[in-house]
């Protein structure tokens, strides 16, 4: 673990905070700055509200989404990333979700898939494109529906790659790397049924407090009637996967979901929940955003990447998230909130551990074990969910960050205005 002590090295205080955040703070009409961050609710694969619509319909109510939230005339966005990881024909589905939308044919789209990174990616895509110069306006979407598209894992490997013990662990169940984590990172099941009841927690907490309103868009999708297989239109306004009344007591009564791998600790309960939903956030130099007069929600300062064994695929932030403060010049302290995905309570509670990080600034408002992991979403969810969380405490520094199936991990770090 030398490579994580040289990382965490860049961890320790140093300075004062004003002096680490001033060149930061500083405006520059070149910067990439985020006007809009918006979400649809979350909601439970197969049972949830978004169970009977497919995925270029998600992406066609995010597009309606953006043009009626954004300011912004259609016309004038340089180009369009759309993340999503299990969507087929995705290129497809994108280009024409925009244009019925009421994007002219002149704005262009691509796709990216860096697993259950792809909505940070394609918010840095449409970022490093602002910064570059290339364009001035940019859109990020990540989208996943896990009704239309379930997961079905890796795929079968030609006889040239599968005999490399690395190459082979990439198309194993991520379940499999749960295991190994807690297994090899000593993550008991109580630390871990412990850290889901508390996400469940907050979760809760935060929705009944109203918490999640200001970045929660009503949804207008199809949904099957009872007893019908025509689908009508409704409106969905909420997250429907917080299980209220979750406690570290009932969880420990959930069988083990992999008895057949490491210690057995990964559950129904304490990994995240299967989930269809999407997220926009708008980017452009502060200079149009001025020009414009839009709200300045926060500045992009950096994304930072990084691979790791993919058998502990999960450890991944743990060398994102130094990579990323390294890349800022601030140090951990500066953090007001990390938006960590709980793609496992195992490696969760391992990055918390294993960085140091305050409890008290990790997903408090709960994480993807509470309200779910739409795998090319979530990327961009932890953004808007981290900023509008950010704006009502009036924090400063957010950080987002992620493990990787195949072995990586993400981090991105934004400065409120």
């Amino acid at each position: 673990m030398q490579r994580v002590k040289q990382l965490a090295a860049h961890l320790t205080p140093a300075g004062l905070l004003t002096d680490r955040l001033a060149s930061l703070q500083t405006k520059n009409p070149d910067d990439v700055v985020i006007t809009l961050a918006i979400r649809s609710p979350l909601c439970k694969a197969k049972k949830g509200g978004f169970k009977d619509a497919r995925t270029d319909e998600l992406m066609l109510e995010m597009f309606k989404q953006v043009i009626s939230h954004s300011k912004v005339e259609p016309e004038a966005v340089g180009d369009v990333c759309v993340g999503t990881v299990l969507t087929p024909d995705a290129a497809y589905f994108a280009r024409a979700a925009m244009l019925a939308a009421g994007f002219p044919d002149t704005v262009p789209v691509q796709i990216i898939n860096r697993f259950c990174s792809s909505g940070l990616m394609a918010v840095t895509a449409v970022a490093n494109q602002v910064r570059a110069g290339q364009i001035e306006i940019g859109l990020a979407i990540g989208v996943e529906s896990m009704s239309d598209n379930p997961d079905r894992g890796g795929p079968t490997f030609s006889e040239l790659i599968s005999p490399h013990p690395a190459a082979r662990d990439c198309k194993e169940r991520m379940g499999w790397t749960s295991e190994n984590v807690a297994a090899e990172f000593n993550i008991t099941r109580e630390e871990q049924d412990a850290f889901a009841a508390d996400s469940f927690r907050k979760a809760e907490a935060a929705q009944k407090h109203g918490y999640f309103a200001k970045e929660i868009v009503p949804f207008t999708v199809l949904q099957k009637g009872l007893n019908s297989d025509e689908r009508i239109p409704v409106i969905v306004t909420e997250d429907d996967g917080i299980r209220y009344g979750t406690t570290q007591e009932k969880l420990s009564k959930i069988k083990a979901a992999f008895p057949q791998w490491g210690n057995s600790t990964t559950t129904g309960g304490n990994a995240s929940q299967i989930t269809d939903g999407a997220a926009a956030v708008l980017v452009m130099t502060r200079r149009e955003a001025e020009r414009r007069a839009l709200p300045i929600l926060a500045k992009h300062i950096t994304t930072a990447v990084a691979g790791v064994p993919p058998r502990i695929m999960g450890v991944g932030p743990v060398y994102a998230i130094p990579l990323a403060l390294k890349n800022a010049g601030i140090q951990l302290d500066d953090v007001d909130l990390f938006e960590i995905n709980e793609a496992f309570a195992s490696q969760c509670v391992y990055v918390v551990k294993k960085l140091g990080l305050s409890p008290e600034k990790v997903n408090v408002n709960g994480g993807a074990i509470a309200f779910g992991h739409p795998l090319g979403c979530t990327g961009a969810r932890q953004v808007v969910t981290g900023l509008n969380e950010l704006h009502r405490r009036r924090g400063k520094i957010l950080l987002t960050s992620m493990c990787i199936g195949t072995g990586m991990g993400a981090a991105g770090i934004f400065l409120r205005e």
